[in-house]
């Protein structure tokens, strides 16, 4: 079964860094910053540090597991962590450079239900997870401090 790993990044501010995608022929979409547990990876959280670097070139602070999605074939992780320092200018993740993956940009989002809204977050069920978490309060500086 393929693993992935994906951060609900929560930065200073409240708010929440997220990629958008956009690839020809497909309307724009945003998604989280993460990929594939490797081999090599001494845990998924060691993967997800892995990514975040890659991907963003940041350091972020674990807090915990926030959901799971599962289906035939692969597995889905989403952490919620606190993120200080990040450059998307400094990215190093092969996906990058990568002929015909389309363009991805780093975004900031308020962490809020409005800020959910106005974007297309895939996968709909994280976007609905996030929705109801900061419905409940569940994603702050409060619940993470």
């Amino acid at each position: 079964m393929i693993e992935r790993v994906r951060a609900v990044l929560v930065t200073p501010d409240d708010t929440m860094l997220v990629i958008r995608r956009t690839r020809p022929g497909i309307p724009e979409y945003w998604v989280l910053p993460g990929g594939g547990v490797e081999p090599g990876d001494a845990s998924r959280e060691a993967a997800l540090h892995r990514e975040i670097h890659e991907e963003i070139a940041g350091k972020a602070d674990v807090v915990r597991l926030l959901h799971t999605m599962e289906s035939d074939d692969e597995r889905q992780l989403f952490y919620l962590a606190r993120i200080t320092t990040w450059s998307f200018d400094d990215r190093t993740g092969p996906e990058f450079s990568a002929e015909g993956r389309g363009a991805y940009a780093l975004e900031e989002i308020p962490l809020t239900v409005e800020g959910l809204d106005g974007i297309d977050l895939k996968p709909e069920e994280i976007a609905h997870v996030l929705r109801v978490a900061i419905g409940d309060g569940n994603l702050g500086a409060e619940a993470t401090a």
